[in-house]
């Protein structure tokens, strides 16, 4: 992005370039009655100090001379200090921001990786954002960087098969990955790379169609997004179960009046060995699963349900119901912290 400061002052010395070389072909040739491409040259040469062509004859011509040397001195060392505080602005700027960049990635804990910041890449860092979780960018193309720098998101130049820039995007103490790259070629590649250095991270990939799901998911992706079938089951949806995708939407919108939200159940949160019965009367949220640590769902638990640590409840409520139930399963040891 070109500074407006620098810009204006390199108009305004080009300008006043100009004015003086026009300046002083006009007067040379008044004053000399020389033909206009000899004033020309003679103010050329006299204006940048390259020498005199010849000693002008005349007070008028001499004093002109003296007036475009001057002159022609004060624009060179101003023209000079422009070039020079552009270039240091570029490269002491550039290098500032990268060592900020560097600093914030590396204090990051339990963010997240987005890997491609096209079109999906983009939405999903509008919904990180909505969420508060904190997020960085791994991508490579001039168009993604330009974009990712003017909405001043967090970026690592780089590509997300290359083990050298998954690092520096904070891979050791991410929480999850998105391989959101056009290509499904890459994606494989970027999942692949991801679990071999982080087997425990989650991975959330993207493929173009369902035999693409399959490839990534054997590359290691945790789960695979098709965009386009997704698609499909939404339009359907909207004319079949107008309502039922009403409310799904409803839920999944930040910052509308019903929220849904998981949560862990931890060890040192003290509701370990509780059941579900009394969670809707101290919060009002309504726990609509769990899903338990051995990876099954139970989508329609009883009041009597003991929880387990490692479970985790899918809690449905306004967003003061659903605040008050991620604090009564808070850790002990962040509340005191």
């Amino acid at each position: 992005m070109v500074d407006p400061i620098s810009a204006r002052r390199a108009a305004a010395a080009l300008g006043a370039l100009v004015a003086l070389l026009v300046g002083g072909t006009v007067g040379f040739h008044l004053i000399l009655h020389e033909r206009w491409v000899a004033a020309f040259y003679r103010t050329i040469v006299t204006a940048t100090l390259a020498g005199l062509d010849s000693v002008p004859k005349g007070v008028g011509a001499k004093l002109l001379t003296i007036a475009l040397v001057l002159t022609g001195v004060a624009l060179l060392a101003y023209v000079g200090s422009v070039v020079v505080e552009a270039i240091a602005r570029g490269v002491v700027g550039g290098v500032w921001a990268e060592k900020r960049r560097r600093r914030t990635i590396e204090s990051l804990r339990d963010h997240y990786i987005i890997c491609g910041y096209g079109r999906v890449g983009r939405r999903v860092a509008e919904e990180f954002a909505a969420a508060g979780a904190p997020f960085v960018v791994l991508d490579f193309s001039d168009e993604a960087i330009e974009a990712a720098r003017e909405e001043g998101v967090v970026f690592v130049e780089g590509s997300g098969a290359e083990d050298a820039d998954l690092r520096r995007a904070g891979l050791e103490h991410a929480r999850g990955l998105v391989a959101a790259a056009d290509d499904d070629a890459a994606n494989l590649y970027i999942a692949l790379s991801v679990k071999s250095q982080r087997p425990d991270i989650v991975v959330v990939a993207r493929a173009s169609d369902e035999e693409a799901e399959k490839k990534i998911r054997l590359a290691g992706a945790d789960r695979v997004v098709t965009p386009y079938t997704i698609a499909g089951r939404v339009m359907a949806n909207l004319l079949i179960r107008p309502q039922v995708s009403a409310f799904l939407n409803v839920v999944s919108s930040a910052g509308g009046d019903l929220s849904i939200e998981q949560i862990e159940v931890q060890r040192g949160s003290g509701q370990v060995g509780k059941s579900l019965g009394d969670l809707k009367e101290r919060t009002g949220a309504y726990v609509a699963a769990v899903r338990r640590r051995d990876g099954s769902f139970d989508t329609r638990p009883s009041a009597d349900l003991v929880l387990e640590e490692g479970d985790v409840i899918v809690g449905v409520g306004r967003p003061e119901e659903i605040r008050a139930l991620e604090e009564l399963f808070a850790s002990t040891e962040a509340v005191a912290g």
